[in-house]
């Protein structure tokens, strides 16, 4: 220790700088306190650059870093997103023999009917939004919120405790196989820290408790099977994260390349079993993916849970950007706002884009496979009605497989979407969603269509 000491004293001066403002963060200020938060967010990344930069990448030492950063915020109960309390509400219902996807929060409360601890607190921190529809979260991810209740104690905080472990324990896997799978792909380990030690990665994930983290987890577990040739276990775990986040399943038809490429070029037994192996894939993933869902079916569990997913493309809207300039069309032209018809829009033309990516591309290698997903997911971000700042931790992953930076950009200057809240209406100024965007968009053109930068090798 004295060793490490001596040689990496500047590392861990900024090390130091970074546990005071993270203690900061997730003990003492709220997201109304927009100019607190915005000074300490870029102080963050500022130290976490000057720590990977000036550590030499001395791999364990960052990997304590990362682990020191995330216990830190352990005990913190959540200050820039209320979605654990619905989370929390979720696992105990379970627990109390209910179905998350049968029952509002709304359909208990406003009868007088409190079915687990603490109902009316969870209930009040929700918010309406959450309390009115019906559980858009996936089995695994369920199995998550139930375990995180499985905690001693039955307070708020014990929950958040448990939900937190859980994300920490996910986060310590992707650093783990993401490793390996940097190795397997001859690139440098260190670029997994890029991701371990964002800011925005640890804040978003670990702070807030959202199970990205997870769903990322077992995407990179998936890749890893996959780039080893092990393809049945790869499309297991590919389902496990598509049960806890859905994002992963719209990234399926990228897959076709992989397996039949190999063969396009012969003819005979050996083609027809590639293609036979993208069957058996796609087949596994999809069974693995509804035996997770089974727990939980009946036909009103089908009609309530594609009708509140359904939602996010047709009533809500937030920091979004393609969309918001549309919206602007729409009111000029109707005086209405068309997010109904937009909304409908919008995600067809990301479904061409992610078809293109996977049948025009040949994604044959795993640099080919991870950047077409990097691409396709941002071209679904940028046309979606709705980009919370935790969806963008997928691109951010990705991107340290191939030499694309421009998520990192986006994990830094997505911050100021929380500006949002700086109002009692918390209403969005379009002008600083505009200033996120031409600063993301910017990079994001120069770096994919004018630097054209070159797939790792």
């Amino acid at each position: 220790m004295i060793a490490i000491w001596k040689y990496q004293k500047i590392p861990f001066l900024f090390f130091s700088f970074s546990c005071i403002l993270y203690l900061g963060f997730a003990y003492s200020i709220t997201r109304i306190e927009t100019t607190k938060l915005l000074l300490l967010y870029l102080a963050l990344f500022a130290f976490a650059y000057k720590i990977i930069k000036t550590s030499g990448f001395n791999f364990k030492l960052l990997v304590l870093f990362s682990i020191v950063f995330r216990v830190l915020l352990l005990f913190a109960i959540p200050n820039l997103s209320q979605d654990f309390y619905r989370f929390i509400w979720d696992g105990r219902l379970i627990l109390e023999g209910f179905n998350p996807y049968l029952y509002t929060p709304d359909s208990f409360i406003k009868n007088g009917v409190f079915p687990i601890v603490q109902a009316q607190e969870l209930y009040n921190g929700m918010g309406s939004l959450s309390s009115s529809h019906y559980s858009n979260y996936p089995p695994l991810n369920q199995l998550c919120f139930v375990i995180a209740n499985l905690f001693p104690g039955q307070s708020i905080l014990n929950s958040v405790i448990g939900l937190r472990l859980v994300i920490i324990a996910a986060d310590i896997g992707t650093l783990y196989f993401g490793k390996k799978l940097l190795e397997r792909l001859k690139l440098p380990a260190s670029r997994i820290f890029w991701y371990i030690l964002n800011p925005f990665i640890i804040i978003e994930l670990t702070g807030n408790l959202h199970f990205e983290g997870v769903m990322i987890f077992f995407l990179i577990v998936a890749l890893y099977l996959l780039h080893s040739r092990k393809w049945q276990w790869a499309a297991v775990i590919l389902a496990c994260s598509i049960s806890v986040k859905l994002i992963p399943l719209m990234l399926l038809p990228l897959f076709f390349w992989w397996f039949t490429s190999t063969s396009n070029q012969l003819k005979g037994r050996t083609k027809k079993l590639g293609l036979l192996k993208l069957i058996l894939f796609y087949t596994i993933t999809i069974a693995t993916t509804l035996l997770l869902f089974l727990p939980f079916f009946s036909m009103e569990f089908v009609t309530n849970y594609s009708k509140t997913v359904g939602l996010w493309f047709g009533n809500f809207e937030f920091n979004a950007s393609v969309y918001y300039l549309l919206r602007t069309i729409g009111y000029a032209i109707t005086g209405y706002n068309e997010i109904a018809i937009i909304g409908k829009i919008l995600p067809l033309i990301s479904v061409v884009i992610i078809l293109g990516f996977s049948f025009l591309r040949q994604n044959n290698s795993m640099s080919k496979l991870t950047t077409s997903m990097l691409l396709a997911l941002t071209s679904y971000l940028f046309l979606s009605t709705t980009v919370h700042p935790w969806y963008i931790a997928t691109l951010v992953i990705l991107s340290i497989f191939t030499n694309y930076k421009f998520p990192l950009v986006w994990s830094l200057v997505i911050v100021l979407s929380y500006l949002a809240y700086s109002n009692s209406t918390y209403s969005e100024n379009l002008w600083v969603i505009a200033l996120e965007y031409a600063i993301i968009g910017s990079y994001f053109i120069w770096e994919v269509f004018i630097k054209k930068r070159p797939l790792v090798s």
